[in-house]
């Protein structure tokens, strides 16, 4: 499981020493850091924008944004609290009041960041969609969260809500970003109209400020409930996790449509005063390097799917480009192989360092530090403030598992200032999230004897195999060191003999062909990395694998199609070759 090669750790500023940092640590001294309101309120874009203006701060750029076109538009601190405070007087003027959901429907356009911030200033709830959804998952969304204002575009809303429109009781008002079309507002003039005046609202830690949507197995996605007190760990990361600090550029290339690029797209970076680029495009390599280096990049915090996909583009990819400023790199979304951190470091001269976290954590929990050794393919070890375990459930009780590599159900103590509040509308689901003093995050993991953290699958991904427990993110990571492979998914099938058997697809590097003698070579090679007892004992070649718009793989979708059985919720779903 574990990588030889270690990636010795760089000193920073923002940590100088886990250890210390883990013995000194309060959530109340983390909440300290920030400003707060008056009689103990709290507001994640007071924190966010407003006190940075106070500090004497308003002219630095919080935002540059890069068209599509490859025009570009700075933002400052001052002028993103001046546009923030037009919105939410916007949403005043409509009847939008404390505790209303908003949701946005919309592309990385500058739009989107000033209705996040200026909906939580109002004290509404903010909840994003990505804007590659169907009208399906949108209703789907929409109603379950009872959305009472939507902004979009007007291509968008013709295309996506027109037609389900009717079927959303709670929704009163939809502003279109670019002019109006029957039964939209424009916003436009009413953004040039409003006052760039606005008092906060004095919303409570404990009030909720963000609505967050994650898949199921089943055909209804689960509605993740966060507060305002969860800025406090935001900012905490944000610091301790990307070594965020006042001034650096960052760039993280999340989507607003979900919960990385809130957190870490808009909150963190802004709540530590840096400078976020925000690109419109989709992914392109050549585009990527060269947003890295132009914009001077200190802070990068992606995706293993789009690191992958540079890895496949190949070294030429970069040409004579370089990047001197760039000082940290991070990866989030799914576990990232050891190839990959080891490929960061080749390329970029520093290793990605992997952190782990989920919507229900609403921040990260598990990191690889700047001041920490990094072994390729560890989650790393838990911020300070939190306690992780490995645990063995067995009906309601718990037991925490201390044997160095001892495989059990990764779990955290609760209390952290990011933990969801709730399921929206499920309580009894939520309620099953916690036992025995933990919260049980269904991931499978390990623990070695140094305290790092090894991901070994979610729980129902695990491969029982003639008495064998295998974890697919093991059999990928050997399949990954190839030189062909460019993705894998690893599932367990049905057996009669064995109970389950692994099964590998696999995505190729340009050059290579799937051929019969390709994949007896992978056979072979996955057997001499992990014997034969954990090698995959089929291999099929996919030209592309099916995965989340966020960029997971979905083994669960993988093992449906082999079985027959239902796909469950597969609004996420991007694209894929069946």
């Amino acid at each position: 499981m574990t990588d030889q090669r270690i990636f010795k750790a760089t000193p920073t500023a923002n940590m100088p020493s886990y250890e210390a940092a883990r013995e000194s640590f309060s959530w109340q001294d983390a909440q300290d850091r920030l400003d707060g309101l008056p009689d103990g309120h709290l507001n994640i874009a007071h924190e966010a924008i407003d006190r940075h203006v106070v500090a004497g701060h308003g002219e630095q750029t919080a935002l540059r944004w890069i068209a599509k076109s490859g025009a570009r538009i700075d933002m400052s601190y001052q002028d993103l609290q001046h546009l923030t405070n037009k919105f939410a007087n916007v949403l005043r003027s409509h009847g939008l009041q404390q505790g209303d959901k908003v949701y946005a429907l919309l592309g990385r356009v500058p739009e989107l960041y000033i209705a996040a911030l200026g909906s939580l200033k109002a004290g509404c709830v903010f909840c994003p969609l990505f804007s590659a959804f169907g009208p399906e998952p949108i209703a789907a969304r929409m109603t379950i969260g009872g959305a009472n204002a939507l902004i979009t575009s007007t291509r968008l809303y013709k295309r996506k809500v027109a037609a389900i429109r009717d079927s959303l009781e709670a929704l009163e008002t939809v502003f279109t970003i670019d002019g109006a079309v029957p039964d939209t507002v424009d916003l436009a003039p009413l953004m040039k109209d409003a006052a760039t005046t606005f008092e906060t609202a004095q919303t409570g830690p404990e009030d909720t400020a963000l609505l967050h949507f994650t898949s199921g197995t089943t055909g209804k996605p689960k509605g993740v409930v966060h507060v305002h007190q969860a800025v406090v760990a935001h900012d905490t990361t944000g610091r301790l996790a990307l070594d965020l600090r006042p001034g650096d550029v960052y760039w993280c290339t999340a989507d607003p449509g979900w919960v990385t690029g809130t957190s870490y797209g808009i909150i963190a970076p802004l709540t530590n005063r840096t400078t976020m680029i925000v690109d419109e495009a989709e992914f392109d390599v050549a585009r990527w390097y060269d947003i890295l280096q132009s914009e001077k990049v200190n802070v990068w915090y992606t995706a293993p799917t789009a690191i992958r996909m540079l890895m496949k583009a190949g070294a030429d990819a970069i040409g004579d480009r370089v990047f001197p400023q760039l000082r940290f790199m991070a990866s989030v979304g799914e576990p990232l192989n050891p190839e990959a951190v080891i490929w960061g470091n080749e390329t970029f001269g520093k290793p990605f360092h992997d952190n782990w976290w989920q919507t229900e954590t609403g921040g990260i929990m598990i990191a690889n530090y700047a001041t920490m050794d990094v072994k390729p393919g560890s989650m790393g070890k838990p911020l300070p403030g939190i306690t992780a375990g490995i645990v063995d459930v067995k009906g309601d009780t718990v037991t925490e598992l201390t044997a160095p590599m001892a495989m059990g159900e990764l779990a955290l103590r609760p209390g952290w200032p990011s933990m969801m509040r709730g399921y929206l509308h499920e309580p009894a689901r939520y309620d099953k999230c916690f036992k025995g003093g933990w919260y049980l995050t269904g991931d499978l993991a390990m623990r070695d004897a140094d305290g790092y953290f090894w991901f070994v699958g979610r729980a129902d991904d695990l491969i029982k195999s003639s008495g064998h427990l295998i974890g697919p993110f093991e059999v990928e990571s050997a399949l990954m060191e190839h030189d062909a492979v460019a993705e894998v998914a690893v599932i367990g099938l049905p057996d009669e003999t064995a109970g389950q058997i692994v099964k590998a697809y696999v995505a190729l590097k340009p050059g290579h062909d799937p051929t019969e003698d390709l994949r007896l070579d992978l056979m072979g090679h996955a057997r001499k990395r992990l014997g034969p007892a954990v090698a995959p004992k089929d291999i099929a070649f996919r030209q592309n694998l099916p995965k989340t718009r966020s960029g997971k793989i979905m083994r669960r979708l993988l093992k449906a199609r082999e079985m027959g059985l239902p796909e469950g919720d597969i609004s996420t779903l991007e694209s894929d070759e069946k």
